[in-house]
């Protein structure tokens, strides 16, 4: 297992990340202990020595298994993290009975690594907002030695990130995204990255194989990777991809299944990254790909000015682009209900005045249409 430095302490480059356990008949809510178990025992032979888990992972559920199944092994031999959900905003005011809550769930008396979960267009205010005292608590529970490593994860575009930055960056010791080759321009991975890296603050990344979909790729994409190593998988290749990137300390990926985690570890085994010509072009191919299907749309706003509604047009068009090409999934459907009611697809009323002056001749109106039935399936 590579093992990565963070601060005083060694990290393997790989950590088991606990949103995707095996379950019981698909039922989320139901985790499937035994397999579980399995997994967490390979992994803690084989060298992985971060788990991460959440409130809200598989109902609640999660919590409970990680408490669980590694209270078998000595808390000195691995390292877990978990998160204040303030994803849900009527979670902000119960910062105290949350934490607490979740170290008996997790039968530890502290966390290794602590979060803000989820930092989005859709919590920031509240985040932010000093009535909560969800900083200053979280503060108080590092100073009493329940935390030991504080951070955040984000899904929010970057000037969303920039605004939590500048209000608790100091406070910041690590900063999860997602990251992979899909998203290195799709969802503005690599500004991102290049932010946290310029405030030396080390990147967790998490959707490394983004749920499984970068391993399972389509024919096409899988000869055309196939023609950059030979001997690496869909799922190798994605990881090599990050193994490339300065700054990149933790990788979680959410195994479902031992063979998954099997073949991951032998991934993480050994160093070997993408080379520049390699990153290049697995990078050119993701662009491809995300074209497919997607609306060509270039954010010129020549759209915003003929709206009647005053929609954000191309911020929809792009989480649109989003659903549709990876094939759903929650952040667009997240970030919509973000929005004011007034500003999302359903208030499109079908007078086409902005397709009249739209460069690409993008149908607007069929779009919204087909985006607002999409994300309320």
């Amino acid at each position: 297992m590579i093992y990565r430095k963070f601060q005083d302490i060694e990290l393997s480059g790989l950590g088991l990340g606990m949103m995707r356990l095996p379950v019981i008949d698909n039922n989320d809510s139901l985790i499937d202990e035994a397999a579980a178990a399995e997994m967490i025992d390979y992994s803690m032979r084989s060298g992985i020595n971060y788990y991460d888990t959440a409130w809200g992972y598989h109902s609640g559920n999660s919590e409970l298994i990680a408490g669980k199944l590694l209270s078998k092994y000595s808390r000195n031999s691995f390292y877990l993290a978990s998160k204040f959900p303030g994803y849900d905003n009527s979670n902000m005011p119960k910062v105290k009975e949350i934490f607490e809550e979740q170290l008996k769930k997790c039968q530890t008396s502290y966390f290794d690594f602590y979060l803000f979960h989820n930092v989005y267009e859709g919590n920031i205010d509240d985040y932010l907002n000093p009535g909560f005292g969800i900083l200053n608590y979280l503060l108080e529970q590092k100073q009493n030695g329940k935390i030991r490593h504080l951070g955040f994860s984000a899904h929010g575009s970057l000037e969303v990130i920039k605004r939590f930055l500048d209000a608790y960056g100091e406070h910041m010791e690590f900063c999860q995204l997602q990251v992979n080759y899909m998203d290195w321009h799709f969802q503005n991975a690599q500004e991102k990255v290049e932010l946290i890296r310029s405030l030396n603050i080390p990147v967790w990344v998490m959707e490394p194989v983004r749920g499984g979909k970068l391993a399972n790729p389509s024919e096409e994409m899988k000869a055309l990777m196939h023609s950059i190593r030979p001997e690496e998988s869909p799922a190798a290749l994605a990881f090599r991809f990050l193994q490339a990137i300065d700054g990149v300390t933790m990788v979680l990926s959410g195994m479902s299944n031992i063979e998954q985690l099997k073949e991951n570890i032998s991934v993480w085994n050994s160093d070997n990254p993408l080379n520049s010509e390699e990153f290049r072009q697995i990078v050119s191919l993701a662009d491809e790909e995300t074209k497919k299907g997607g609306l060509p749309c270039t954010a010129c706003h020549y759209c915003t000015s003929h709206c009647p509604q005053e929609l954000p047009i191309p911020e929809l068009i792009a989480l649109y682009n989003e659903h549709k090409i990876t094939g759903g999934g929650f952040l667009a459907p997240m970030s919509v209900a973000s929005m004011p009611e007034n500003k999302r697809p359903a208030s499109c009323i079908g007078c086409r005045s902005c397709e009249q002056v739209c460069p690409q001749q993008i149908k607007i109106s069929d779009m919204m249409h087909d985006f607002t039935d999409m994300i309320n399936m």
